[in-house]
């Protein structure tokens, strides 16, 4: 199941308007900038920075995830470990909409999402 067009434009316009919100200045994006994308019925947000020893090839890096669950109507929120798997976000792994997961990503309290 995906994203109905209604809820994908209010995804849209809450995540463009976070993104643009924390992107960094114009001069540093080739080097890091930050990014989201919507695949079926998650949500990605991602940082985009050159591969090390590769510095002309650019990698994403998922930081946080979240995944709408229809049938409850919320989304469970997830973070990347250093192994590659996503994790169910223990202090809150439910939200009720895409504002209160950019919140929990925006805090990083725990400094699961931004290190």
């Amino acid at each position: 199941m995906t994203i109905n067009p209604f809820q994908s434009a209010k995804l849209t316009e809450s995540l463009e308007n976070y993104i643009e919100r924390i992107r960094p200045p114009e001069d540093i994006r080739p080097q890091l900038d930050i990014a989201y994308r919507i695949k079926n019925q998650s949500v990605y947000i991602f940082e985009i920075r050159p591969i090390w020893n590769s510095p002309n090839e650019m990698q994403h890096i998922d930081v946080a995830k979240t995944t709408f669950v229809k049938s409850q109507n919320n989304w469970k929120v997830f973070w990347m470990r250093a192994s590659g798997k996503w994790e169910s976000y223990k202090p809150e792994p439910i939200v009720k909409d895409i504002n209160g997961f950019i919140q929990l990503v925006e805090e990083d309290n725990r400094a699961c999402f931004w290190g």
